[in-house]
């Protein structure tokens, strides 16, 4: 499936979290993620996020897109060389 993950963390946090997102998915934006995973994998990236968030001060939000046929992505200003457009 193709997942896009965004998340605002506490600043003492980002550079786990974003360590842990690297692992998984592939970085198009300052707190956003994406790229395609299994269920398995989309189970091992979130039980390393719980183990890093706090969850009364921190979010995170997963999107889980089943199939692309209906999907568009447009980005408007600077589109980074490595961003995957749907």
């Amino acid at each position: 499936m193709y997942v896009i993950l965004t998340y605002d963390v506490k600043q003492v946090r980002v550079s786990k979290v974003m360590k842990i997102s690297r692992k998984y998915l592939t970085h198009v934006q300052r707190s956003v993620f994406e790229g395609w995973l299994t269920e398995a994998t989309l189970k091992r990236l979130k039980r390393e996020l719980e183990k890093v968030l706090v969850l009364t001060e921190d979010a995170v939000s997963i999107y889980q897109v089943e199939s692309l046929k209906y999907t568009k992505k447009e980005q408007i200003g600077v589109v980074e060389e490595f961003s995957h457009i749907l």
